[in-house]
């Protein structure tokens, strides 16, 4: 379900943060740019009782070795839509948190915007397809947690699209491939193409990244502008994914560097492969 385009992006904007229903967070693109207004930065999003955010430990999700079991994969599904349900309303922030960006980086993130509701709407159709509803395991929120690292918009593709996004172009892999290899080829399916999409998001993180950061080389301008605990360990997988990174256009040093990190979990932990296995569903 989405709801009539807002008449424009300041509005289009509040009614995917501030809104308390799922109908809200789906809204159209705005019908017309209108006036950004000034700065606005919402502390945390509007939700319905069932998807109020809570600690990690209150939502713990299976590893990707949980795949074969239906009720796992549920739970990790369930997880990654709200990755995007959380994407979709912090990149309606940045509109409402740098009104001043230029008009394309803006227009940038309501195309976005758009990608990571269809990208929840396949989750959600996935979820259904287990017998499970979005807001039947509670949420977290990860990415909110981040809002003070997000000061300019050079922070915010850095953080967004330059780790978690960038992150995703090797765990949509990940679990595409064990999604196939338990049997699930609609789930497969639908996760690769986020993947798909993501190299576009990364493609234009990295492109922002260039332009605000003027004569500075692309990765020393990440470690300038991502916080710890963000930052290069969190923005891949144990499965590195060179070729997307090269589809989105990041330059040859910048993906080196990126291949050299050893990658962490939010934790801390160490990442390591976790090849599928399980029988066929």
């Amino acid at each position: 379900m989405r709801l009539e385009p807002a008449r424009a992006i300041r509005a289009f904007a509040e009614r995917i943060v501030r809104g308390t229903s799922l109908a809200d967070k789906l809204a159209g693109p705005p019908a017309e740019p209108g006036e950004p207004g000034p700065a606005l930065r919402i502390a945390a999003p509007g939700r319905p009782p069932e998807l109020a955010i809570v600690s990690g430990r209150q939502a713990r999700v299976p590893p990707i070795a949980g795949m074969p079991d239906p009720a796992q994969r549920a739970r990790i599904l369930h997880a990654l839509a709200n990755h995007e349900l959380q994407a979709i309303e912090l990149f309606a922030w940045a509109l409402l948190a740098y009104p001043d960006a230029p008009a394309a980086f803006r227009r940038g993130l309501v195309a976005i915007i758009a990608d990571e509701q269809r990208h929840f709407g396949l989750y959600v159709d996935r979820l259904a397809a287990l017998g499970v509803a979005f807001g039947d395991h509670p949420v977290t929120g990860h990415f909110w947690n981040k809002l003070e690292h997000l000061v300019t918009p050079i922070d915010f593709v850095c953080a967004m699209g330059l780790t978690f996004e960038n992150a995703n172009l090797d765990f949509a892999g990940e679990y595409a491939r064990a999604a196939r290899a338990c049997g699930d080829v609609a789930t497969a399916v639908a996760l690769d193409q986020v993947h798909v999409d993501e190299i576009r998001h990364v493609h234009f993180a990295y492109v922002w990244l260039v332009r605000l950061a003027g004569d500075q080389a692309p990765w020393q301008a990440y470690l300038d502008h991502i916080t710890f605990p963000l930052g290069p360990r969190r923005a891949r997988g144990a499965t590195f994914d060179r070729e997307a990174r090269e589809r989105a256009g990041l330059d040859a040093a910048f993906i080196d560097a990126l291949a050299a990190t050893e990658p962490t979990r939010p934790s801390g932990e160490k990442r390591s492969p976790a090849p599928a296995r399980g029988a066929r569903r």
